[in-house]
């Protein structure tokens, strides 16, 4: 029996009275939980379980098996501003998809504690700024998984760049490169400056602007690329490709 922060990902119903629950948790990533009796009217559970719902959960760990079982939720902290707009609910859904498909393991809680602020700071983002956040919890979640994109420096010679450099990025080199790299990798995309010190300030956790629409897809298809390519197993992200579409 184990006892840790945790929060909603994802549930569905499981026969007449269960649920199971996909739950982010700081101290053993992302698991897969069975919740008996979630569906009772007078569950133990309530409203608890509803998604991007924080709490601490008490898990009884099944060794050698993929389905544990949830004996408990006392939730901490709701998140109904995240349905209050489909913007909002879209970002939200895109940064728990990173956390469903690739953070299993999660040694120390970080990427807990990185889902945590980003689904608060979307929750009191005004409408305009929903994207950044979102943006930037997304590359900081990148960042916690081990893949951070090399952003002052060229990915291949390791030159530094200066600010107003024209670069290019490349998805398979791991990030921004200098003219002459850029010429020798097929594929590189041209990064203007402007772009680049978003993906600066997000990587830093400080304020960057307010995107316009073309801007923000152009931004998601970036990140999204990105993952696919360093931690991608091919199947599509479609929850990003869903947000990224709505931008169109």
């Amino acid at each position: 029996m184990i006892q840790t922060e945790a929060i909603v990902l994802h549930g569905f119903d499981y026969r007449e009275t269960s649920r199971i629950v996909r739950l982010a948790t700081r101290e053993a990533g992302v698991v897969s939980v069975i919740a008996r009796g979630a569906k009772r009217p007078r569950s133990r559970f309530g409203l608890g379980l509803d998604l991007f719902t924080s709490g601490v959960a008490h898990l009884t760990i099944n060794a050698g098996r993929d389905l544990h079982t949830l004996t408990g939720f006392d939730a901490t902290r709701s998140r109904p501003e995240l349905a209050a707009s489909l913007e909002r609910f879209a970002a939200s859904a895109a940064l728990g998809e990173l956390c469903l498909r690739f953070a299993s393991e999660d040694e120390g809680g970080a990427i807990h504690d990185a889902l945590a602020a980003g689904l608060d700071a979307i929750g009191v983002a005004g409408d305009s700024a929903v994207g950044g956040q979102a943006l930037s919890a997304a590359w900081r979640l990148v960042g916690e998984l081990g893949f951070a994109p090399a952003l002052d420096r060229c990915a291949v010679c390791h030159r530094a760049l200066a600010a107003d450099e024209v670069v290019r990025f490349g998805h398979r080199s791991g990030g921004v490169l200098c003219r002459a790299c850029a010429a020798l990798v097929p594929g590189a995309r041209t990064l203007p400056a402007e772009a680049r010190l978003a993906l600066l300030s997000w990587s830093r956790d400080e304020e960057a602007p307010a995107l316009d629409p073309p801007t923000l897809r152009a931004h998601l298809r970036l990140l999204r690329e990105f993952v696919e390519e360093h931690l991608g197993d091919g199947r599509a992200l479609r929850a990003w490709a869903s947000w990224e579409a709505s931008h169109r």
